[in-house]
Order: C-alpha cells, then structure tokens, then sequence
C-alpha cells in the first residue's frame, strides 16, 4: 500500500519530505505534485521504477522520461545545450515546459529516445517539488500521470492513492496541483519545435 503524505503547498514539513525521498533513495515510486500536473517519480538509475512507470501508464520504449530537475546548473549536467538555446530556456525556467534536448552520458541509455539520444528536461516551478529536489539532490525521473485511455491527467492525491495503491509506495498530497500537463519543446536540432501545447505559453519558441 502507498503511504500518504499530506504536505502544506507552501511551507512543506521537512520531516515529511525527508520520508519521501528516503523512500525514492530506497528505490520506490511516488506520485507527487508539480505545477503542471501529479506526475511519477523515481530515482535515476531506479531500473525497477522506470518498468512500473511503463506498467501504469502503458507506455512503449519510445516515450521520452523527463528528468525534473531543482535548477539550471543541475539541468546542465544531463543535456547538451548550445548558446542560443540556452538563452531561451533560462528565460523560460522555472516554468511549466518540457524541452527534449541531446543527452549527455550521464543519462541511463535506457532513459534516451532510441534513434535521437534525447531526453526531456524540466524545471518546475512548484514549492513541494522544489523542497523534494533539494532534499534528493538529483533529478527525480518522471512521467505525467496520465492513465491509459484518459485524456485529462489526475490532480486529486485521494483518487491517485484509491487508484494506484498497490503500484506505488508513496503520495505526496498538497492540494495545490496544476491540471494541465507541460508544454513539450523539442530543441534537438536547436531549432524549437512545439511537439505539444499545454501549461506553459508556447509563444516564446513558435
């Protein structure tokens, strides 16, 4: 069964934070808040973590992860980002946008796109996956939740914990959730493509 933690949107409880990443560092699979939506979380090399993920949500091996990460500089360890590109991500972080970017080789093979070597990156601007971010002192590996055959994802914790129980080991709760998955912009080629409109603006990179 999947611990629930009720966690305060702006003043997260260290104590509670501290037992969910225990249990992400301990090779579990959590659902917490962003600010675009509730996503699946695990660690990076958690190999058991990223076939759960697939479990749940169906997913085949063309789906590109996302690595949530705390900043920049962090953000900078796993992708290739030239000058040009740089300069209109930063302007777009922290924010609800998803930019798919050449990874570097301190990504997982498994993690990259098949044929491009990419992986999606991520700076969320949301207080309680900022204060697990710090407390993990890595990237956290997501996923939207979105569920198989659904075209909204799931924003209430209460239906998550009913739902996916016995699939996960924890559910961070803060009542405060985006209901819209990211923007997704894929910046492989350095040229900003808009593979999906969602939270954040897409005017900046059309």
């Amino acid at each position: 069964m999947a611990r629930y933690f009720d966690v305060h949107p702006e003043n997260p409880q260290r104590r509670a934070v501290g037992q969910v990443v225990e249990l992400v560092r301990e090779g579990g699979l959590i659902a917490y808040p962003t600010d675009s939506c509730f996503a699946l979380g695990c660690q990076l090399g958690n190999r058991e973590g990223i076939d759960r993920i697939r479990a749940i949500r169906h997913l085949d091996d063309r789906h590109h992860f996302t690595l949530v990460c705390q900043d920049f500089a962090q953000l900078g360890q796993f992708v290739h980002i030239s000058n040009a590109v740089f300069r209109s991500i930063k302007a777009a972080t922290p924010g609800s946008y998803t930019f798919i970017l050449p990874a570097t080789k301190e990504v997982p093979r498994r993690l990259l796109h098949p044929k491009k070597k990419t992986v999606g990156v991520r700076i969320p601007d949301h207080i309680v996956t900022q204060a697990l971010l710090e407390e993990l002192g890595e990237p956290m590996l997501s996923s939207t939740l979105l569920m198989p055959d659904e075209e909204e994802p799931m924003t209430q914790g209460w239906e998550i914990k009913e739902l996916l129980d016995h699939q996960l080991d924890a559910v961070v709760d803060s009542g405060d959730c985006g209901t819209e998955p990211t923007t997704v912009v894929d910046f492989s080629d350095d040229v900003p493509e808009v593979v999906r409109v969602g939270a954040g603006d897409p005017t900046p990179f059309q």
